[in-house]
């Protein structure tokens, strides 16, 4: 094999591996745009809407009618805050991860306010808390979108913790921090793994699985 292809001029060969690596494109993207139209269907036949990231390039997430009716107050209280309206959509995906829009704190900022569960009960100051929340962390996130949806949830506290240890978000981390701060809060009964997959892990404090 190795005296045939030395038999062959070398534009030849350059030639003919440009074609198999053309044909080996088409066939990846004929792949992608498959998969892309089964997801498509799939999202059609569901009762979410895709949204997009925005300006900000994060891809795209499904999110429930509940989600898709408070689009008008995260833009009102997203330019009250001084927040660039891109972001609109990842709080939206925020909100679809907190509370699916249900209940009367759809994007769980009570604690961010009070320090406590539940003292935010109406859905507009709900929102107007979360997304002066969703800023504060933002920033002090270096704008780093992971580590600012996790530290939305797990409190700034895991920001610290992340420039302590690497500098970014990684789901390890997400879930080392979600272990030592469950042992400092379990005996008050008032916490547990809103994901069963945690509980082996005994990652129950928050939601360690985010971005």
């Amino acid at each position: 094999m190795h005296i045939v292809l030395q038999l062959i001029p070398k534009k030849y060969l350059i030639g003919g591996t440009l074609i198999l690596l053309g044909l080996s494109g088409l066939l990846v993207m004929s792949t992608i745009v498959a998969i892309t139209g089964e997801f498509e269907k799939d999202s059609q036949q569901s009762d979410v809407t895709e949204i997009e990231g925005g300006g900000i390039g994060v891809g795209t997430a499904n999110v429930s009618p509940q989600v898709m009716k408070y689009q008008p107050l995260l833009e009102k209280y997203a330019q009250k805050h001084g927040l660039d309206a891109s972001y609109v959509p990842i709080m939206m995906a925020l909100m679809m991860q907190e509370s699916g829009g249900r209940g009367n704190d759809p994007m769980q900022s009570s604690e961010s306010k009070c320090g406590r569960v539940g003292c935010i009960q109406n859905p507009e100051a709900s929102i107007d808390q979360g997304v002066k929340h969703f800023k504060d962390v933002l920033a002090k996130a270096k704008y780093d979108l992971k580590l600012c949806l996790q530290s939305y949830n797990f409190g700034p506290g895991f920001i610290n913790y992340a420039m302590k240890n690497g500098g970014k978000y990684t789901p390890e981390l997400a879930i080392s921090f979600s272990q030592q701060q469950y042992q400092k809060v379990k005996h008050t009964g008032n916490y547990h793994c809103v994901r069963p997959e945690m509980i082996p892990y005994g990652a129950c404090y928050g939601d360690a699985v985010r971005p």
